[in-house]
């Protein structure tokens, strides 16, 4: 731009105000996810206009590694579309500038090296992304991993209770039924102990029983296990906030917002076209929050024949919480809210 300054033409003024609108345009970029159809080509064409028309191979230099950066988390064919135009635009900027210049750049020239950057940026920043983005991911699996393990040692202790302290709360049941029958001594006084001593008993057993449901259901690892799975198959990027803390919340909590979250992650397969999900976990003093966030385009959240919109709002009401769904300038939001106990 320092070519530009002072100003000696309306053509000048030109060229400042194109740098200019560049500068808003990459800045939305950055900060409007669903302006990107629109702002990436735009960005793309003025930097384009100064390597074509301006003989600037510079500027070209901060979308290729800045619209790179944020296609890595696209299909492949947005990066593809990306960098043909990219290197289409830079080969003709330096067609033309060579035409005007004849014989300033070559191989034997020193200003070869001033395209080395130009050149290898966008596939620099998209291999880094790529790399930040799966060790990300990598963390996440093993992180749900290691919540699955811990979850087989909680399912074996299950187990043990059930085997051993389950078997003998039924033996303690039978025996004091049948000494019961066959104390005479004190009638009066033994039968109501008998009594006592059974109902605890029993008591005791649907408490081991109720554990060892509550071990069996869904964790919230295991749910992200499966459906990170589904989502990768389905070429929609899945990154989580506070996922870590969460698997240390109650087992029934994690149960309870599973199901939810499995079918909302579902819907973002099936209907929103996304290209990348966001669920974050967090707590308040007296609740439970989630939120799945994706950056589709459907607005419909209600279809013919389809219970999963309702069923979600029934599985939170029967627990007496809160769910919500509404479309944002970044696609549709779902947030769940389930109260602490008391």
């Amino acid at each position: 731009m320092s070519e530009f300054i002072p100003t000696k033409s309306s053509i000048d003024w030109l060229w400042i105000g194109l740098g200019v609108l560049f500068l808003f345009v990459y800045i939305l970029v950055n900060e409007i996810d669903r302006w990107l159809a629109v702002t990436i080509p735009l960005e793309l064409f003025i930097a384009g206009l100064f390597s074509i028309f301006a003989f600037n191979n510079y500027m070209i230099i901060y979308p290729g590694w800045q619209i790179s950066f944020i296609l890595a988390r696209y299909p492949r064919k947005y990066f593809r579309w990306f960098a043909t135009a990219f290197y289409v635009i830079i080969f003709i900027g330096l067609w033309r500038y060579n035409q005007f210049h004849p014989g300033v750049i070559g191989l034997d020239n020193a200003n070869i090296s001033d395209l080395v950057f130009p050149l290898a940026s966008p596939l620099i920043s998209y291999a880094v992304a790529r790399s930040v983005i799966r060790r990300r991911q990598l963390s996440q699996t093993n992180r749900r991993l290691q919540a699955v393990v811990r979850r087989g040692e909680r399912e074996r202790i299950a187990r043990d209770l059930h085997d051993t302290l389950g078997q003998s709360f039924s033996m303690i049941t039978l025996k004091t039924e049948l000494a019961k029958k066959l104390l005479i001594k004190a009638p009066e006084r033994v039968a109501q102990e008998l009594d006592d001593i059974a109902k605890t008993s029993r008591d005791n057993l649907q408490l081991v029983r109720a554990i060892v449901n509550d071990l069996h259901q869904q964790s919230l690892s295991e749910m992200m296990l499966e459906q990170g799975k589904n989502l990768a198959e389905a070429d929609v990027v899945l990154l989580t906030n506070g996922e870590n803390e969460a698997t240390e919340w109650p087992t029934t909590v994690q149960a309870q917002l599973s199901a939810v979250i499995s079918e909302a992650i579902t819907n973002v397969i099936r209907h929103a076209h996304a290209h990348q999900a966001i669920i974050t976990f967090d707590q308040t003093p007296t609740a439970y929050l989630v939120e799945v966030q994706d950056d589709g385009h459907s607005k419909s959240y209600v279809r013919a024949g389809s219970n999963g919109i309702s069923g979600m709002q029934q599985r939170m009401q029967a627990v007496n919480g809160t769910f919500s769904i509404v479309h944002n300038r970044q696609g549709t939001r779902v947030s769940l809210t389930l109260p602490k106990e008391a």
